[in-house]
């Protein structure tokens, strides 16, 4: 069945945040507690705080869409943190903050049509890369992101309550 890619509204932000609480875990590695998970989930994974993001002017949020619900999104976000400015060798540049879909459409297509349309959006906005991190124990997403044209080209660290992990920073160049 095709999915379309949507721009997300801020009428949006409750299936939003709805689509987070069920894939952001799937994500993690086994490691963290899940009371750490929860904890991110509830503060930067609200419908209040999508919200906030969708408001924002260098934030775009794509949704993938099944007929007429939600199955994934994807939020991009102009600039590039200091923690990873020596790893983004162009400019300037975005980072695909958030990129999920429900465990039911995975190998389905639709991250994919998610990913081709942040691409031609950076693209529109007259960036020269997309940069992303990765936790290092999750292949399955590496994979992906090497599939649409990423490379390793450092490290950082990544909070989730009391457990730093090791995220991999993926770039590409547009």
């Amino acid at each position: 069945m095709p999915v379309r890619v949507d721009v997300a509204t801020n009428t949006d932000a409750a299936a939003l945040a709805d689509i987070a609480a069920i894939t952001f875990p799937l994500a993690c590695p086994p490691s963290v507690a899940v009371g750490d998970i929860e904890a991110f989930v509830a503060a930067n994974l609200s419908s209040q705080r999508f919200g906030e993001y969708l408001a924002d002017p260098d934030c775009r949020v794509l949704t993938a869409v099944d007929e007429e619900r939600i199955i994934g999104y994807a939020m991009l976000i102009r600039g590039i943190s200091a923690d990873i400015a020596d790893f983004v060798e162009y400019r300037p540049a975005v980072e695909v903050s958030k990129m999920y879909v429900l465990p039911e459409w995975h190998r389905r297509g639709a991250a994919g049509e998610l990913m081709e349309a942040g691409i031609s959006w950076a693209c529109a906005q007259h960036m020269r890369a997309l940069w992303l991190g990765v936790n290092q124990n999750n292949p399955r997403a590496q994979r992906f992101y090497r599939k649409h044209g990423f490379e390793i080209t450092g490290t950082r660290a990544f909070q989730v309550g009391a457990a730093l992990e090791s995220d991999f920073i993926m770039v590409r160049a547009i």
